[in-house]
């Protein structure tokens, strides 16, 4: 938590910290991601070569470890199954990561896993879905994006949040690297979140994220307030998620707004 570990220099109104090695993360990826990612500190987009250095990127990184299970496992032994009055979706899910989770120190493989997990559940076909014409196949990419760099914050199982990063707070991150404006980069963290709203949606998202160790959990009330996004540990504690996350967030929402190119945007 704050103030336990080592400091690492950041923007001047906050102090990053970090209780772990901070060697940098390497990961080729199916897609190119956009350059502009590098507008924020720390991380380097060269086509699908993305590099992030922890100690820069990160406002917090305490934890190096992370669960996941391999993606076609999920995909041949998960996706196709359904709840039944006995089993629930979540009951699956949390069955699943039980059997097939592995603990990794390996973050390229979690940023791997994820792609696999954010093409699948911001795949094209479901524009048609949405009831939202302004959103395009272009802003589908952007979720995917931005939620695979996601995939690297955690939860601990007592709702301690151990890393926390910049795609934490969505709206403000997409500000930064694809100059949204503040209503439309509302708009996209709705469909980020839009499981909630959409049964057939929350059930694949459930299923999918089996393959990051967890749950898909939000901060966030019925309108975007970035209050961020997290694969969290089924039994991690909520509360202590939610009064953790209240502490941190003004500040550094702030600081990733003020990287961005046209600040009016």
């Amino acid at each position: 938590m704050p103030g336990s570990g080592t400091p690492v220099p950041g923007p001047e109104t906050e102090t990053r910290w970090t209780t772990i090695d901070t060697t940098p993360i390497t990961v080729e990826l199916p897609e190119a991601f956009d350059p502009r990612w590098s507008r924020l500190p720390g991380i380097q987009v060269d086509g699908r070569r993305i590099t992030i250095d922890p100690a820069e990127y990160f406002f917090r990184f305490e934890s190096n470890t992370w669960l996941v299970a391999d993606w076609e496992l999920v995909k041949t032994h998960l996706l196709g199954v359904n709840e039944t009055t006995e089993n629930a979706v979540e009951q699956l899910a949390l069955d699943f990561t039980q059997h097939h989770g592995d603990s990794t120190s390996d973050a390229a493989r979690v940023l791997a896993t994820a792609y696999e997990v954010y093409a699948y559940l911001f795949r094209d076909e479901h524009l048609a879905g949405l009831g939202l014409p302004q959103i395009t196949a272009d802003h589908l990419r952007m979720l995917r994006e931005a939620a695979t760099l996601m995939a690297l914050n955690k939860v601990e199982l007592d709702g301690h949040i151990s890393n926390v990063g910049p795609c934490w707070f969505f709206p403000a991150a997409s500000s930064v690297v694809f100059d949204l404006d503040d209503e439309m980069g509302g708009m996209l963290d709705e469909v980020y979140h839009g499981g909630w709203f959409n049964e057939h949606r929350r059930i694949e998202s459930i299923k999918a994220h089996a393959a990051l160790g967890g749950r898909l959990v939000h901060g966030c009330q019925s309108v975007p307030d970035q209050s961020g996004g997290v694969v969290a540990p089924y039994g991690a504690s909520m509360a202590r998620f939610r009064d953790d996350l209240a502490s941190f967030k003004a500040g550094w929402i702030e600081q990733v707004y003020a990287h961005r190119v046209n600040p009016a945007a």
